[in-house]
């Protein structure tokens, strides 16, 4: 099979793998060839009757449509079959392991789901007077308080709907501290090259500027290359811990001690906490301001793009600084909400409102219930289990793919490979494609930086040591295979649905609009 420049299959009955006769349909059994959308259907057709008569649309003034909508019409019925054949062809955490590194994509237990979908959580409005929400307000309330417990912090903002906008949440209580202080002239923050990606992103974006700090020849943070920078004009240091290399960094107390010396604060990047949550707090070792991933640490998997939701915990010296709404629970039990109409005197120093509303009520309810079925000691045993996990998927490796990080001890929640000792010509993206082949869902690529044709598998804890042998077993023989140089992996996913893109076309002109194939009048004869 021959890639075209969109990399997709032809869509007209072909023979299947070892010389099997084709098909009229192009399917081969259930797995089905699924045209687009506007192939099964198309704009002159509708699925749905509609009664006669003039559609009035003064009301729509300018905004009235004055040329036809383009969208193919169909039935019900193939509209279901559309998306359902297309989610079968997707990967999912509840079809097998998924290792994507530093996105703890670990089953979500149904009993979440359950306490999720209760009326008193899923149809919650936010408009809703305060006392017709005590309940929604109370997990809110109960799952800030485990979270504050679980960091050793001062305080939380429950409101950031994601990891990146909690790491904006943190910068601009930081902001509001130092401008409080009056320096605000403090405009740069240190960025290790083991932090996530958003970090400098997130820095730049609150406007300041970033400067890197180098990393040990063992993936940790040269700590005297740190010390060395800090001065009066540092704001912050944001560093990830564990970090992308999947190492702790066990200096981080004498990098807060320095940074606070320095008159600046310490951001953790708290994405990767699942590998210490239980084990360590990160407010005793000196940290400011940390986000916690809810859709990673507790348990729903946020693949597709969603839910997320970014609580960010505060020491006492950045916690008044902390943004509106929060919730405070009174006296007489009664829950309130803190607004900027009630928060009266008692909070002048707040940096405003980051969100319309209060935050994502189904990713507390999730990450609440998942707490609260664990215990303390279920938590402590989530991080020892996901530790244990990656070690095990480490050192069964190592003699077969290059462990960049393997002499500096055990990893953490993740461990790392690198394409070295591939031959010429073969590289981390064949090993990634040909592990689509093998039903598995391709580990992070080319992340972190900081190792060459990065290979990063995060098995998390929910896997068993079946589940674990089986990828261990796959990818190794995909390994073996680069190294034997074997061509067909320059072309796989042999199996997919879908060829392989060619990578360059796909990103310098994605084609993100569908017209239909000009056929000329000799091809149609």
């Amino acid at each position: 099979m021959t890639i075209n420049q969109s990399g997709w299959k032809p869509t007209s009955p072909q023979a299947n793998e070892g010389g099997a006769p084709a098909t009229f349909t192009g399917n081969k059994a259930l797995m089905l060839e699924e045209a687009l959308i506007f192939e099964i259907g198309d704009d002159q057709t509708t699925g749905v009757d509609f009664a006669g008569g003039d559609v009035s649309t003064a009301r729509l003034g300018n905004l009235a449509r004055t040329a036809p909508i383009g969208l193919p019409g169909l039935s019900e019925p193939e509209t279901v079959r559309h998306y359902t054949r297309l989610s079968r062809q997707n990967y999912a955490i509840d079809l097998g392991l998924f290792p994507l590194g530093s996105c703890t994509m670990k089953h979500n237990p149904r009993l979440n789901e359950k306490m999720a979908r209760l009326p008193g959580f899923a149809d919650v409005h936010p408009l809703q007077p305060v006392d017709t929400v005590q309940g929604a307000l109370g997990v809110i309330n109960e799952l800030a308080v485990w979270l504050i417990e679980l960091t050793g912090m001062h305080g939380v903002a429950m409101s950031p709907k994601a990891g990146a906008h909690g790491e904006l949440c943190g910068i601009l209580c930081i902001k509001a501290a130092l401008e409080k202080r009056g320096e605000g002239h403090r405009k740069v923050v240190l960025v290790p090259e083991s932090a996530h990606g958003t970090n400098p992103a997130t820095a730049a974006f609150a406007g300041f500027s970033v400067e890197d700090i180098p990393a040990t020849p063992e993936g940790r943070v040269d700590t005297e290359a740190l010390k060395a920078r800090l001065g009066p004009d540092v704001a912050a240091v944001m560093i990830t811990n564990p970090n992308t290399c999947g190492l702790f960094e066990r200096d981080l107390k004498a990098i807060s001690d320095a940074v606070h010396a320095a008159g600046a604060y310490v951001y953790c990047d708290g994405a990767n906490f699942n590998a210490i949550v239980g084990r360590v707090r990160p407010g005793d070792l000196g940290v400011d301001a940390m986000h916690i991933n809810l859709h990673k640490t507790f348990s729903t998997p946020h693949g597709g793009g969603g839910p997320g939701s970014g609580p960010t915990v505060l020491s006492e010296a950045l916690a008044p600084f902390g943004p509106l709404p929060f919730t405070a629970r009174m006296k007489d039990g009664h829950i309130a909400l803190i607004e900027e109409e009630t928060a009266g005197d008692d909070h002048p120093d707040t940096f405003g409102r980051m969100t319309a509303f209060h935050g994502q009520m189904g990713m507390f309810t999730r990450a609440l219930t998942y707490i609260l079925s664990h215990g303390a000691d279920g938590l402590r045993q989530v991080a020892e289990d996901a530790v244990l996990n990656a070690n095990y998927v480490l050192r069964s490796l190592e003699d077969t793919l290059d462990a960049p990080f393997a002499f500096s001890g055990p990893c953490m929640h993740e461990a790392i490979f690198s394409d070295e000792g591939f031959p010429e010509g073969f590289s981390t993206i064949d090993v990634a494609k040909a592990l689509i082949d093998e039903g598995f869902h391709p580990m992070t690529m080319y992340f972190p930086l900081v190792v060459h044709g990065a290979m990063l598998v995060e098995p998390t804890e929910t896997e068993s040591k079946a589940a674990l042998d089986q990828f261990i077993g796959a990818l190794r023989s995909v390994a073996q295979r680069a190294k034997a140089g074997d061509q067909s992996l320059k072309t796989a996913p042999h199996f997919a649905p879908r060829s392989r893109l060619d990578e360059t076309l796909a990103a310098r002109k994605p084609k993100l609009v569908w017209k239909a194939p000009v056929v000329s009048s000799e091809a149609a004869e």
